[in-house]
């Protein structure tokens, strides 16, 4: 089957994660004698999210040759460790910041999934697995050409995370995109996605397939008037946030409006040890950043730090935050509410109707970000019953990822090549309306695969 294969100048993709659901990216590619995963993400918030994650893959780890990482969010490298301890002995790729994301995200994941009961992920998470996954890790950059057999891969800049890349790959004179994410351009810190052009194959995300954001400058007068809505009230803010980029973005945001006053001066606590080590990462990669970011540090601006800010790395500064007079503002982590020291902030606040949560971005279905955003009067936060009498505020638009015209302008670049788009990476109806309206407004073949399916891609 293989030498057929061969012969006829076919790839075969098996979508073996990242169908059905947002999370869990992770496609297996053959062709000409090799096999590359792209991403290796753990499945999030799904009631089958333990079974998928811990049984056996898809495939044989160690019959594959080269893992290619989109970005570093725990979605798409999630399961890197349970790849090593299964056998996989291959290189990984990156863009550079990626690389050194990576590790701090894993390390994080370890922590918390070492902690458990579950003896099989004790032997997973291992340090020993990170650093063998670390020694096998090469980069590059965007843009550099990397020649494997008849595929020529290269990576263009997504613009959803610091270092975050489409993966485009070129073979039999054919071009084949993975998305990855696409980012919400134009971002407050990074590039903006890169045009594509020429492509005949492309497997995308659909995170927000079926509906759009509020625009940027209403995202930003959106974020100005909860912060003073709770100064007034003398409330606690809580932000959930995502360690990676939506805590970054936020503080940039928050450091403009503290600059030109426009909110009132308050405490403002960044309560993510894992986001201030990425923040580290952040500034050592200023180069990726936009043209405005970019100026703001070359004029000397440090664009994550205004007064009023306090990180708490230690876990005795983060409980002693609810002694602290209010107003004040808490950023923690995790962005849907699923761990983090966001969960004893939640519980300390959201039984005061004077204070707000603020929501910023996708609660995936299952999380208590999700069950929150849907209107919840009671929550279970470590086994306590939490009213929820607080504000609860949702701004769309933080969202990292593009809506769903930005996901047809995406693709309208290159719908005149398009043979097929492969539709991935969202809850089903997302899926599955993004796929309507490819195939309804732009004319190309469009699909949503689901978990398992096997396709053949045409390079002749």
């Amino acid at each position: 089957m293989q030498k057929n294969l061969d012969q006829n100048k076919k790839l075969k993709i098996t979508f073996a994660g990242g169908t059905g659901a947002v999370t869990g990216a992770n496609f297996l590619v053959e062709g000409e004698n090799l096999k590359f995963l792209v991403d290796c993400g753990l499945e999030q918030g799904t009631k089958s999210a333990d079974d998928n994650n811990w049984s056996p893959f898809a495939y044989d780890p160690s019959s594959v040759d080269i893992l290619f990482i989109t970005h570093a969010h725990i979605d798409h490298i999630g399961r890197i460790p349970k790849l090593i301890h299964d056998g996989f002995v291959g290189t990984i790729y990156s863009t550079i910041p990626t690389k050194d994301i990576t590790e701090l995200m894993l390390e994080d994941t370890a922590h918390i999934l070492s902690k458990g009961e579950n003896e099989l992920l004790k032997k997973i998470y291992t340090d020993e697995n990170i650093r063998q996954a670390m020694s096998q890790w090469k980069v590059i950059d965007y843009h550099q050409d990397l020649a494997i057999g008849p595929f020529i891969f290269r990576y263009r800049d997504a613009g959803h995370v610091l270092g975050s890349g489409m993966l485009e790959m070129i073979y039999n004179n054919k071009k084949i995109i993975f998305t990855g994410d696409l980012g919400n351009s134009p971002s407050p810190l990074l590039r903006d996605t890169e045009s594509i052009k020429n492509v005949d194959y492309m497997l995308m995300e659909s995170v927000y397939g079926d509906r759009n954001h509020m625009a940027r400058d209403e995202r930003r007068q959106r974020l100005e008037q909860v912060i003073e809505d709770n100064y007034r009230r003398k409330g606690a803010l809580i932000v959930p946030t995502f360690s990676l980029e939506r805590s970054q973005e936020l503080l940039f945001e928050i450091n403009e409006l503290v600059e030109n006053k426009r909110i009132p001066q308050m405490p403002i606590f960044f309560d993510s040890p894992l986001g201030i080590r990425l923040t580290k990462i952040y500034r050592k990669y200023g180069q990726y950043f936009n043209d405005f970011a970019r100026t703001q540090l070359k004029e000397g601006d440090d664009i994550f730090n205004f007064p009023g800010l306090k990180s708490t790395l230690l876990t005795d500064e983060s409980k002693e935050i609810v002694n602290e007079q209010n107003p004040k503002i808490v950023i923690a982590g995790s962005g849907m509410s699923n761990g983090g020291r966001i969960l004893h902030h939640e519980a300390n606040f959201l039984p005061d109707a004077n204070n707000t949560l603020l929501l910023t971005g996708y609660q995936s279905v299952g999380t208590l970000g999700r069950i929150i955003q849907e209107g919840a009067k009671m929550i279970r936060i470590n086994g306590q019953e939490i009213p929820v009498k607080a504000h609860i505020e949702f701004i769309e638009g933080y969202s990292g990822h593009k809506d769903s015209d930005h996901l047809i302008e995406f693709v309208e670049q290159t719908a005149d090549t398009l043979k097929a788009v492969y539709v991935a990476m969202g809850e089903p109806k997302s899926s599955l309306f993004l796929t309507q309206r490819l195939r309804d407004y732009l004319g190309v073949m469009a699909y949503a695969p689901n978990a398992g399916d096997v396709v053949e891609l045409d390079c002749n």
